[in-house]
């Protein structure tokens, strides 16, 4: 796994950025502390409560169709999906997480928006703890860094086609 987290700076996130996050109620244990973890670092980064929304949906394998209708709505800047599935005995996996994965990436493309996949994707619930703060940082955060920094460089895309 790599370490080296790119560092960002919020300067360029436009003060009426507004977030959805769009939460699997599945592992909720582990989505619960993703969770916290997108929320507290948006508000760190200057998105505070009042432009940020939060959904749950069943599963990881739900995100991509919340994540669509809520970029349908036009009044997001960036759409975060969290979830977590864990490697079990069956082919189930493989199914739940590639279509959260290749759902949400089409969600992206398809509507020009930022939608993040903050889904963990691993082979056991250790493995997935230690990514919720322990041993290899906390990817609720790093799915709000995302965000902010792609609403950032959007913004920035936008006033160079414009000016």
């Amino acid at each position: 796994m790599s370490t080296a987290i790119p560092a960002f700076e919020p300067g360029d996130v436009p003060p009426d950025a507004r977030v959805a996050v769009v939460a699997a109620r599945f592992n909720a244990h582990i989505v619960d502390e993703l969770l916290a973890g997108c929320l507290r670092r948006l508000n760190e980064l200057g998105i505070d409560d009042r432009r940020v929304k939060a959904y749950r949906v069943p599963g990881a394998f739900e995100l991509p169709v919340a994540a669509k209708a809520l970029a349908r709505t036009g009044r997001f800047s960036a759409i975060i999906c969290l979830g977590c599935v864990v490697r079990g005995d069956t082919p189930h996996f493989v199914y739940v997480a590639g279509e959260a994965a290749s759902g949400i990436q089409r969600v992206a493309l398809d509507e020009c928006l930022p939608v993040i996949f903050g889904v963990l994707t691993t082979n056991t619930e250790q493995q997935a703890l230690d990514r919720t703060g322990g041993a290899h940082g906390h990817a609720g955060e790093r799915a709000a860094e995302a965000a902010a920094e792609m609403i950032a460089v959007l913004g920035r895309a936008a006033r160079e086609v414009a000016g």
